[in-house]
């Protein structure tokens, strides 16, 4: 309810001051567009309240309808969440605060009502609201946490396959970092229209390392964290840490907040990328700078939608395993 009540004063304040926020790179959220999640954050608030008393049919149905609809839509706000940290954790600065906030808010709000949902949806089938599992007795006890275990043989072979299409985006952009050409693109063009980026970024660069390459690696040490023991028990090599117990939401919390953007955004790029070349839909404007054709370009597209969808998708997968396999249960009474 309070996450509720921040974003809908902080939406409205923006539409009463005609405070731009962005929704894409080009397009704003109108007033009227604000002032309408405003709306539907201060209804999910009410509706949040309304879980923890007993309705008829009608109550359940409508109180579920608000969480199914308010849910979605907040979600999509923090889609581009992914987009604002990795210039800021190479140094190219930040692009926009508003947007930065609102996609911030969009998260808070979002796992928020997650967690209320599910919480909801466990005490309508019957199971403890805490856990979800069915025991007697009340959620008051102490919860116990499950031993580390690996993921299934086909969770990781799913994980892995999905994760494979990184390697045609990997490959290309390393090429041009080590000054091949690739897709009509010569490096020295690649390079120069990354010279105005961060020192950090050059200097990967010269190292032959992409920053989106790195980023790539650091998706994978993600997924793997989440596949196997050592996600669930920090490692050896920890130190202090070592033989405790990682916090469910540690791995879990970055991947669903990454996965979701990745997805999306690969989804919308693999189905655009042939959709363009058979002219169903606009074409984009080649990048002079790169001296790019519109055949490179939509190559480009598809190597990348096929890259950032696998890595969501692998880490969707994978964080599922992991919400199953480390969901800890109420102790039995006494």
């Amino acid at each position: 309810m309070a996450c509720s009540a921040v974003y809908a004063a902080v939406e409205v304040a923006w539409a009463a001051a005609g405070t731009t926020v962005p929704f894409t790179a080009h397009l704003p959220y109108p007033p009227a567009v604000q002032l309408a999640l405003a709306g539907l954050a201060v209804t999910a608030g009410v509706a949040c309240r309304a879980t923890r008393r007993r309705w008829r049919r009608p109550g359940r149905v409508a109180v579920g309808g608000v969480l199914a609809l308010a849910l979605p839509v907040f979600a999509l706000g923090f889609a581009s969440l992914p987009a604002y940290f990795v210039p800021l954790a190479v140094g190219d600065g930040l692009e926009g605060a508003t947007g930065l906030a609102h996609a911030l808010l969009s998260t808070a709000l979002t796992a928020a009502l997650a967690l209320v949902a599910v919480s909801y949806r466990r005490q309508r089938s019957g199971a403890c609201p805490r856990c979800g599992h069915r025991h007697p007795g009340g959620s008051d006890t102490p919860l116990v946490h499950p031993g580390a275990t690996t993921a299934s043989r086909r969770t990781r072979r799913t994980a892995y396959l999905l994760m494979s299409g990184m390697l045609p985006w990997a490959g290309v952009k390393t090429v041009w970092t080590l000054g091949g050409d690739a897709l009509g693109i010569t490096a020295a063009r690649w390079k120069a229209s990354n010279s105005g980026g961060s020192a950090v970024a050059r200097a990967l660069a010269e190292a032959g390392v992409d920053v989106t390459v790195l980023a790539a690696g650091l998706g994978f040490f993600l997924l793997t964290g989440l596949l196997y023991p050592w996600g669930q028990v920090f490692p050896h090599w920890t130190l202090v840490l070592s033989g405790r117990r990682v916090p469910r939401l540690l791995p879990l919390l970055p991947a669903w907040l990454t996965a979701f953007g990745l997805s999306v955004y690969g989804v919308f790029l693999v189905l655009y990328a042939p959709l363009a070349a058979l002219a169903v839909v606009p074409a984009p404007e080649p990048d002079a700078e790169l001296g790019a054709t519109v055949s490179g370009t939509l190559w480009l597209a598809a190597l990348g939608g096929l890259a950032f969808g696998g890595l969501g998708f692998a880490l969707l997968t994978a964080a599922r395993s992991y919400a199953a396999r480390t969901r800890p249960a109420c102790a039995p009474a006494g």
